[in-house]
């Protein structure tokens, strides 16, 4: 388990997925999820047989938040070519942690 920060702020707990299978599933089968995960390398998403809405954060190689969008199940993401990383969590949650384009954020172990 990592954590995602910014700005010395953790804002949750993260997942990685950064093997292919782990990315090809994703959140798929959740019912929600408490925190965010970050699928590496990811330059797009898809929220096909999902069973909730998510936030999705494109960041580049330095944690540089590029785009955010909100994607509701069955719905597919722009590509973002510059994108290194996402960070997915459950609709509502960038709102709270007030998260923003040129945000950088920090996984730390």
């Amino acid at each position: 388990m990592s954590w995602l920060v910014r700005d010395g702020d953790v804002l949750a707990a993260t997942e990685i997925a950064d093997r292919a299978r782990d990315r090809r599933r994703g959140l798929l089968g959740r019912d929600g999820i408490e925190g965010a995960i970050v699928l590496r390398p990811c330059r797009h998403v898809h929220t096909f047989g999902m069973r909730f809405g998510i936030d999705v954060a494109f960041c580049d190689e330095d944690g540089v938040v590029l785009r955010t969008v909100t994607l509701s199940p069955w719905r597919m993401s722009p590509v973002v070519l510059r994108s290194a990383f996402v960070v997915e969590a459950e609709a509502g949650a960038f709102d709270r942690w007030r998260l923003r384009t040129g945000d950088c954020l920090e996984l730390r172990a």
